[in-house]
């Protein structure tokens, strides 16, 4: 509409009064908004009035009032409609991410650090939707409004088009250039978030021992040092992402610029020559207001131009955390369950080790194990630090899988059950008591959606817990703080016995479940493990070798080896390694 607007408001240009034919060129198309806009500035008797050039303004205006009304409303709906995308994306990050996390083996975390994996589910996913879900818009909507103008801009004028192209690649590559550059700073910036996270969560974790060893001032050096990295990296990546915004817009002027001149000379039909080759002839010529309405399309180009430049950049630093979550996503799963894998719900005969090696890199954590252990036999297994007890126990709820030969429940390879219908079978106790910040209740009943207050209160006496809960402010539904902090080591140990004890699994691992405590805290949980072990199939590991008397088999390991077993008073009668063992214990 510019081109006749203009002409007619502003030169003499004759009204057209008969309508001319349309046909799909750029004058053909101008002849016939001639016609259209001067039926507005004639008469009745088609004599054009005074007031034709003011009703013609009025009605362009109210045309463009009309456009950006529409405009504006879908552009509202745009976002309507995509905020469930946008958040629905990250939800379903944050979902992923977490199931991943609750599948991924235990061997993952011993060498990933708990702070990162924070980072990764939290700054990273915020990233995500802060950076790319936000530019979604842009970068479907920009590139539709630039080939638009553009093919508009082909139509007026194929030469200056032509010409306004060759610049495209240069600022093209500029800015990938810069593009990719951000990217790499913006993942370095969240690794280093990440260490960040890590540090304040071992720091909050190990306060005690932090001021008890006058470590404040090293641990706030230590912290600072990295948040001084954090924060040179951060400016970098700032200064990357906003060099988006000025960056296209001085290659957008700069190309309307050249546009303007290099249209200068066809308008006034110049001849253009630069280093001796001849640019334009002289002989193309377009009009004055086709130009102006050239120049028009193509600020309108530069608009979207930047907005896609910045979101490009945008997208760039999202890719950033997008990579880092994917390394956790696509994180093999070692521990996997076969398509047709049978159903347990019950212990019949025994749990059998047969040739079992197990290493978690290269180093050989378990050598050549042979164990059976019977249905309702209590196994304990003894021996210094580092022999491989804990991961021996470990290999039978499948939280580890066996580097070579197998275990096996009533005949079959544990790799055969379904893993939930496996540790279904086997409860879990260990040294230092896992509770989450909530209630006693919800804590024993932790696992158990279908768990009465009868059968928590069951559980509890028990696990010797009843008496210490019924004092507490609101009895079972007292909150106990994060990890249980409210509550002494003793309690918390009962209180995840109790948790055992209401699960009722034919199998139990106790792993140290007693070396933390003090004697008369110990006497308690003794007494509550002897009520939890009676009839279950038990294997108990242990370093006070006063505890594992009673057990009907001991085994001695040594360096991932068995190398003694027998009852307690056999072991002694052989003098060898549980003999010199039970003896440092008794001089101490």
């Amino acid at each position: 509409m510019l081109i006749p607007f203009l002409d007619l408001l502003f030169k003499d240009q004759p009204v057209v009064t008969e309508q001319p034919e349309f046909s799909m060129n750029a004058e053909s198309l101008k002849e016939y908004l001639y016609y259209e806009f001067g039926q507005l500035m004639l008469d009745e008797n088609g004599q054009v009035i005074a007031e034709g050039k003011v009703k013609l303004l009025l009605y362009i205006c109210a045309m463009v009032v009309m456009m950006i009304f529409f405009k504006s409303l879908f552009r509202y709906l745009a976002k309507y409609f995509l905020a469930p995308v946008r958040h629905g994306v990250v939800r379903d990050l944050r979902n992923a991410l977490y199931k991943k996390i609750l599948i991924l083996p235990l061997s993952y975390y011993s060498r990933e650090k708990k702070g990162d994996i924070m980072s990764r589910m939290t700054s990273d996913v915020q990233e995500i939707e802060t950076w790319i879900m936000s530019s979604l818009e842009t970068m479907v909507s920009d590139p539709i409004n630039i080939i638009i103008f553009l093919g508009m801009m082909v139509f007026l004028s194929p030469e200056l088009t032509l010409f306004v192209l060759i610049f495209l690649p240069v600022s093209g590559y500029i800015i990938g250039k810069i593009g990719k550059s951000l990217k790499r700073t913006s993942y370095k910036v969240q690794g280093k978030l990440g260490q960040l996270l890590s540090i304040i969560e071992e720091s909050l974790s190990g306060l005690r021992v932090i001021k008890a060893f006058n470590a404040i001032a090293s641990s706030h050096d230590r912290f600072r040092e990295h948040n001084q990295v954090y924060y040179k990296l951060n400016n970098r990546m700032y200064r990357k992402r906003e060099l988006a915004s000025p960056m296209s817009e001085l290659l957008g002027v700069t190309v309307l610029v050249v546009v303007i001149l290099f249209g200068g000379y066809v308008v006034l039909g110049q001849r253009l020559q630069i280093f001796g080759f001849t640019l334009l002839s002289g002989d193309t010529q377009i009009s004055a207001s086709i130009f102006l309405a050239y120049i028009a399309m193509f600020s309108q180009i530069i608009s979207p131009a930047k907005s896609f430049t910045t979101a490009y950049y945008n997208i760039q630093k999202g890719l950033a955390s997008a990579d880092r979550i994917n390394e956790v996503l696509e994180e093999p799963e070692k521990i996997l369950e076969k398509p047709n894998a049978l159903r347990i719900n019950k212990f019949e005969d025994a749990i059998e080790y047969k040739e079992v090696n197990f290493s978690y890199d290269k180093d050989p954590i378990l050598k050549n194990i042979n164990l059976k252990i019977n249905k309702g036999k209590t196994i304990a297994l003894v021996g210094q630090s580092g022999a491989g007890k804990t991961t021996l126990a470990d290999l039978l709820p499948r939280f580890y899988d066996v580097t070579e030969g197998g275990v096996y429940i009533d005949g079959v390879d544990l790799k055969d059950y379904v893993i939930s219908d496996l540790r279904g079978l086997m409860g879990v106790v260990t040294q230092n008591p896992i509770l989450f910040n909530g209630t006693v209740y919800s804590n024993i009943a932790f696992g158990m959606e279908n768990a009465t207050e009868e059968a928590v209160i069951s559980a509890a006496k028990v696990a010797n817990a009843h008496d210490f809960i019924t004092e507490l402010p609101e009895g079972y539904y007292t909150n106990i703080g994060d990890s249980g902090g409210k509550l002494s080591g003793g309690q918390r140990q009962r209180l995840s016995i109790a948790r055992a004890v209401l699960k009722n699994p034919p199998m139990l691992i106790l792993d140290e479940a007693t070396s933390a405590l003090d004697t008369e805290s110990e006497r308690l949980v003794q007494d509550a493990l002897f009520n939890l072990m009676r009839n279950r199939t038990s294997i108990v590991i242990a370093h006070r070798l006063s505890t594992i008397q009673y057990a009907d088999e001991i085994v001695v390991m040594q360096k991932g080896e068995i190398i003694e077993r027998g009852n307690h008073l056999g072991l002694l009668a052989k003098n060898g390694v549980y003999k010199k063992l039970y003896e440092l214990q008794s001089f101490v």
